[in-house]
């Protein structure tokens, strides 16, 4: 076997190893996310999300799949990634400082009913950590993606999905398998509930 396929073989094993870790904890935690998430867009409220690097393309992608779809044709879905666009990240990160990016955007756009879902590996980002308090004290519905111990970010969120992997890369795919499973049961929920759910 090649340096490169001992290198695969070891990575998809690591991979399943993480995954297996989402059962029990996780799951009951991403039920309760669902139920959030759900609960805030069939009240006509939206779900701000963010991430630094490789937890921003993550926000991206679950806007995405709610902005557009995700399996089932329907409705678009109320939703904004806090982390695209460059001038507001450039104009906060300049005037203030960076750790303020996400919630100077959540004391413009959320409101009361809405819901906050910050990702971060860690649990430790400052900016995801201030964006939770922000949300919290202004009245939005908190939630986080979070891995290894779930850091400062755990209490902060009402709703809190620990990875329990010490390794990054890992963590972030369970986190996208996560997204694609709440997904597809939010198109469940939407179905079961009948109407206004198609575009």
């Amino acid at each position: 076997m090649s340096t490169v396929r001992r290198l695969f073989e070891d990575g998809v094993s690591r991979h399943l190893a993480a995954v297996e870790l989402l059962r029990g904890g996780p799951l009951d935690g991403l039920e309760r996310l669902t139920d959030a998430v759900h609960r805030t867009l069939v009240r006509g409220n939206k779900v701000l999300a963010c991430g630094n690097g490789g937890s921003a393309a993550d926000a991206q992608h679950f806007v995405a799949e709610l902005v557009g779809r995700y399996l089932e044709e329907r409705r678009a879905l109320a939703a904004v990634a806090l982390n695209t666009d460059g001038s507001v990240l450039t104009c906060v990160s300049n005037d203030y400082d960076y750790e303020r990016v996400f919630a100077r955007q959540i004391e413009a756009l959320g409101r009361p009913g809405d819901l906050f879902l910050g990702i971060t590996t860690s649990g430790r980002s400052p900016n995801i950590l201030r964006a939770l308090e922000t949300a919290g004290r202004l009245g939005l519905e908190t939630a986080a993606l979070l891995g290894r111990d779930g850091g400062p970010a755990l209490p902060l969120a009402r709703v809190a999905i620990v990875v329990p992997s010490t390794e990054t890369a890992r963590i972030q795919e369970c986190h996208g398998l996560m997204i694609h499973l709440l997904c597809e049961a939010l198109d469940q929920r939407l179905r079961e509930d009948g109407a206004d759910v198609r575009a």
